[in-house]
């Protein structure tokens, strides 16, 4: 009989999604959960009554029947709790951003080596249904040469959401960034992940309606790449209540919208141009993205949990690891270089 993996999620804010995926897991099932606030683990032994409690994440660590841990804590701190987890021989996922340098998420690749253990990172937006029929037609060149697009992030985060759990978010130390390390990191993610390699960001950044920040809660940003296409990169965490985040990317033989998860326009040049784009849009309607103004509502963290249990079934690689994650990253902190010193940051 296979054995069913014992997962563990330190960090009970977003690691409730994590808890959702582990309970619902084939081949898994959630068996501890951590977190130093007690009524939040009494919120996850309301939901999950079998899983074990702790507040002390080394004590959590040290028992030998946990397989994968979660880690779900301020992004600042992921590193060092991967690094603790995989050195007491326990695979881990850890939320997004992996951390908030590359040097420290390269700190966590060089213990993944060292332990032959599996690591892998949450960027559940690449499992959008539409995602992949897009990268597959930018791929296989059907938009032509691509020279322009829009990558924008339009959340809301009110003053309530910055203040809580110790106020870590919208720190520098912590979060890493504002609107960009902490929204719309997924977008940078897609972005490089559909556009290729960086050339050079040139970037404006503000605090207009968040004075509990230190970060920023707007970002304007012209991207370059190194196929030669220009696109805008903009992120937000003002547009009171919330909209959405549209994807635009524009060629010289075709054109894709993304509203959320939902096509809005599939144009490809052709014969049958009208009647691919119902198709599509038809196929793939989606409902938008709520985490513009509910971060809860975020349901994709199921296939990460999944994602990571059967690379440990099945020895494999989890889709997103340590080097992959550094992309994300490296975009972001040349965004806020860029903002720092009024220079267009250029990449190797």
């Amino acid at each position: 009989m296979e054995k069913i993996l014992n997962y563990a999620v330190v960090g009970l804010g977003v690691g409730m999604s994590h808890c959702r995926g582990a309970a619902e897991a084939e081949g898994a099932r959630l068996y501890a959960v951590c977190d130093l606030v007690d009524e939040r683990l009494q919120k996850a032994h309301e939901l999950y009554p079998d899983a074990k409690l702790y507040t002390d994440y080394d004590e959590m660590l040290a028992d030998p029947e946990i397989d994968i841990v979660s880690v779900c804590v301020p992004s600042g701190m992921h590193a060092d709790l991967a690094i603790k987890a995989l050195r007491a021989g326990k695979h881990v996922l850890v939320e997004k951003p992996m951390d908030i340098t590359v040097d420290r998420i390269l700190d966590i690749e060089k213990v993944r080596l060292e332990t032959g253990l599996k690591v892998g990172g949450v960027f559940q937006n690449r499992r959008n249904a539409i995602m992949a029929p897009m990268k597959e037609a930018i791929d296989e060149g059907k938009l032509g040469k691509i020279f322009s697009g829009l990558f924008r992030v339009c959340w809301y985060r009110g003053a309530d959401y910055f203040r809580a759990n110790g106020h870590w978010r919208g720190t520098w130390q912590w979060d890493g960034g504002g609107s960009l390390m902490n929204q719309g990191v997924h977008t940078v993610d897609l972005m490089q992940w559909l556009l290729g390699d960086v050339a050079s960001i040139k970037a404006e950044t503000a605090i207009l309606d968040h004075d509990e920040i230190e970060t920023e809660d707007f970002v304007f940003a012209t991207v370059k790449f190194k196929s030669g296409a220009i696109v805008l990169l903009t992120s937000t965490t003002c547009a009171n209540p919330g909209v959405s985040t549209d994807i635009q990317v524009i060629g010289t033989k075709g054109t894709i919208f993304v509203d959320g998860d939902r096509p809005t326009v599939w144009k490809i040049a052709g014969p049958n141009c009208k009647e691919e784009e119902k198709e599509i849009l038809d196929a793939f309607a989606g409902n938008g993205s709520a985490a513009w103004a509910d971060p809860t509502l975020i349901r994709g963290h199921s296939f990460m949990v999944q994602d990571m249990v059967d690379a440990v079934r099945f020895d494999r690689d989890p889709m997103v690891g340590p080097e992959e994650a550094t992309k994300a990253v490296r975009i972001v902190n040349a965004v806020y270089e860029s903002a720092r010193t009024g220079k267009e940051i250029f990449f190797d």
